[in-house]
């Protein structure tokens, strides 16, 4: 029989999910470091950032694109998770698909350097990208749909028409600071609802 930890564990168990717990507070922390210096940023600055050593980002991600692919698919799981929980706790279906907006445009400014990063393995760019639309498309098509379901906003708009607009609307954030693409966001939402009084 196997000996347990402290917590009634046994060793092997608390030792996975102490790697679990390290590789997402890596994740997370290289999240952070992407949006602010690029996937381009030293890994001694991702580590720090994570309360972590050098050694413990290599062993979970060999290379920086392992590290870049894993904060990717991390983000869209997010992403997609945070849907349906927004839809639950929202005022309205209006409000949740803002607030998911809100994430999706946080994840899209993360994303910002990743295909240079992965230039070099363009297969694995394809299938990051198809788990994107995988992922984040149902979940936008059900934001959409409660929201026309509730009146809020018009039907017709299509999840990858409005992904893909407001993925437009992102590009140049870095170039400019005077540009802020949440205004023109707001905007492009804004547009959707339905008239008072139809």
């Amino acid at each position: 029989m196997a000996a347990e930890g402290p917590g009634g564990e046994s060793p092997s168990r608390s030792k996975r999910a102490d790697a679990q717990r390290n590789r997402e507070t890596v994740l997370t922390a290289a999240a952070e470091v992407f949006a602010t210096s690029g996937v381009d940023a030293p890994i001694r600055q991702i580590a720090a950032r994570a309360g972590v050593g050098m050694a413990t980002i290599y062993r979970h991600f060999p290379t920086r694109a392992d590290l870049v692919t894993a904060v990717y698919r991390h983000q869209i799981e997010a992403c997609a998770e945070a849907g349906p929980d927004l839809l639950a706790g929202a005022d309205s279906p209006l409000d949740a698909l803002r607030q998911w907006t809100d994430l999706f445009v946080d994840f899209l400014v993360t994303k910002h350097g990743l295909a240079d990063a992965l230039q070099s393995d363009s297969d694995r760019f394809a299938a990051l990208h198809a788990y994107f639309l995988d992922r984040l498309l149902p979940v936008c098509a059900q934001l959409l749909d409660a929201a026309v379901e509730a009146g809020d906003i018009r039907p017709g708009t299509q999840p990858y028409e409005l992904m893909r607009g407001i993925g437009n609307l992102c590009i140049g954030r870095d170039d400019d600071p005077r540009y802020d693409p949440r205004r023109l966001i707001a905007l492009l939402l804004q547009g959707l609802q339905r008239p008072q009084g139809t």
